[in-house]
């Protein structure tokens, strides 16, 4: 389990005040997808003969497919947080029907990240394992709750909106090849970002993984140049 248990409340429980639907690395990696699949896009697009129907035929495939990426990453999300919850529910089930106490710390400590459980004491465990038998019956099921689909709303939202920062310039400049151009400007500079901010959560070297996204993305613009965008 990646949580410490307790697990959560029931459902008609509200969060502890302050806590995010989405974490800060939830949120970046949602942009960073979206931007990746928007690229893909944009990139295909051949500025030398571009007309105004292909670029309306490259926009509509941009917003489409993130689109569609921005449901599938919801709907995976809510999944997640199914699978989290069950997860949680079924080591408190299987707490309550131990056979005895050292039992019940075992089931826990197998449950708790091991850099956690290592550290752990046997009176601590035991603590938690009290807590949770004196705790009235959990569900015998998961439930999805209204945080968890304000979350899915947020991840779509973030994948479909990221779109539109990279096709901006085909809505407003005419000519199809300046407009390639600041688009994959303006792709390399948000990829720069959410790769900084991303090393930050992640305990990486910020600079370093801001700059490892840009050539992701710089490796991706010049295959589709290659093979004719």
């Amino acid at each position: 389990m990646d949580k410490l248990l307790p697990p959560p409340p029931p459902a008609n429980v509200a969060k502890p005040p302050g806590k995010r639907i989405l974490e800060p690395i939830e949120r970046i990696s949602e942009v960073l997808f979206g931007l990746i699949m928007v690229i893909g896009c944009t990139g295909s697009l051949s500025a030398a003969q571009a007309g105004r129907a292909d670029i309306r035929t490259m926009l509509f495939s941009a917003i489409g497919c993130n689109l569609a990426w921005g449901l599938i990453d919801a709907i995976m999300y809510l999944m997640a947080c199914l699978s989290e919850r069950g997860q949680n529910l079924r080591t408190w089930h299987a707490v309550r029907r131990a056979a005895d106490a050292r039992q019940g710390r075992q089931i826990l400590a197998e449950a708790l990240p091991e850099a956690v459980a290592a550290i752990l004491h046997p009176d601590e465990l035991e603590r938690i394992r009290h807590e949770l038998r004196q705790r009235p019956e959990p569900p015998r099921h998961p439930h999805l709750r209204r945080d968890d689909w304000r979350g899915a709303a947020g991840v779509f939202l973030m994948v479909f909106l990221s779109t539109f920062p990279v096709v901006l310039p085909f809505l407003f400049m005419h000519d199809a090849r300046s407009a390639l151009r600041v688009s994959h400007l303006i792709a390399i500079g948000l990829l720069f970002l959410t790769g900084y901010f991303f090393g930050r959560c992640a305990e990486l070297r910020p600079w370093q993984t801001g700059v490892a996204m840009v050539l992701v993305g710089i490796a991706m613009v010049a295959m589709t140049m290659v093979l004719g965008g």
